[in-house]
């Protein structure tokens, strides 16, 4: 199995609503379950930087996310940064 991982940094004074847009992601997706899509967002400690990991098709289709890319330039301080990685293990 193969994943995508994504990081990245917002601008401080971003953080929040970036947060928010992803909260509206996982709200669509708790309401319309694609199937066969893992989708995990994480925000580190540092409160800008967030990691996205995604292991297979639809995210792209879900309307929320569509959102949520609209605007992603304006949110970046930095990045992002995208690699694909091979899931060794999933535990849920």
């Amino acid at each position: 199995m193969s994943a995508t991982v994504i990081r990245y940094q917002t601008k401080p004074e971003a953080a929040d609503e970036n947060q928010r847009l992803i909260e509206n992601v996982f709200a669509e997706l708790a309401a319309t379950a694609p199937p066969g899509l893992r989708y995990s967002a994480f925000r580190l400690a540092d409160g800008v930087t967030f990691v996205h990991v995604v292991d297979g098709d639809g995210l792209t289709e879900v309307t929320a996310f569509k959102e949520f890319q609209r605007t992603i330039g304006d949110r970046l301080a930095g990045g992002p940064t995208r690699d694909d990685a091979t899931t060794i293990g999933s535990y849920s």
